[in-house]
């Protein structure tokens, strides 16, 4: 990576963590997805339910190997290729309830909102409200200077290619663009903006 991305990428962590910290949520930068990893694997304790979203950074770095490792972890993975969509469905409101919940977020602005847009709502759902532990593994190529740029790139980026990556039949599918469409297989469907939490 360039060495003025990473002087970036580092001012920028350090300023989102301390919005973050304003907002009651912790946050940690790692420069690499070994360490990352790393860090990752640390926080979750021996004998854990853990639910899988479908954040491809986490599948990038390997992660999901590693945590079927750890003593006792059971892992709530409605993404198992040998289930059939109901099966799916109730691994997803299983996972409601896991001891510690793993994804990514869509967005996070330099003020620390996150921002997501979901399909089914699971993933929004249990950030806000259900696992005891919420981790959220976030690439800087994510963070955007506020809450329409993330908005837009949720819509204009993060949506379109997650859509050609699942093979949906949406329009974004055929040019790249949001056309705020009503397909049957949309996956924009369930916003969420988290400005803190309580506890």
């Amino acid at each position: 990576m360039d060495e003025h991305q990473v002087a970036w990428n580092e001012k920028a962590a350090r300023e989102v963590i301390a919005a973050l910290e304003k907002r009651r949520m912790q946050g940690s930068y790692a420069p690499t997805a070994d360490i990352a990893r790393k860090e990752v694997l640390e926080m979750i304790p021996e004998g854990a339910t853990v639910f899988r979203n479908g954040s491809m950074t986490t599948v990038g770095m390997g992660l999901w190997d590693e945590i079927r490792k750890i003593s006792g972890v059971k892992v709530i993975d409605p993404y198992d290729p040998g289930l059939s969509p109901e099966e799916s469905l109730k691994m997803r409101r299983k996972g409601l309830s896991a001891d510690v919940m793993i994804a990514s977020s869509n967005a996070v602005t330099m003020d620390g909102e996150l921002v997501n847009l979901d399909g089914m709502g699971n993933r929004v759902a249990a950030m806000c409200f259900g696992p005891e532990k919420v981790i959220l593994v976030v690439g800087m190529n994510k963070v955007v200077p506020d809450l329409e740029e993330a908005m837009a790139r949720v819509k204009h980026y993060a949506a379109p290619v997650n859509a050609i990556r699942l093979g949906l039949k949406n329009p974004c599918v055929e040019d790249g663009l949001c056309h705020d469409c009503r397909s049957p297989q949309r996956i924009c469907n369930m916003w969420s903006i988290i400005e803190g939490h309580m506890i």
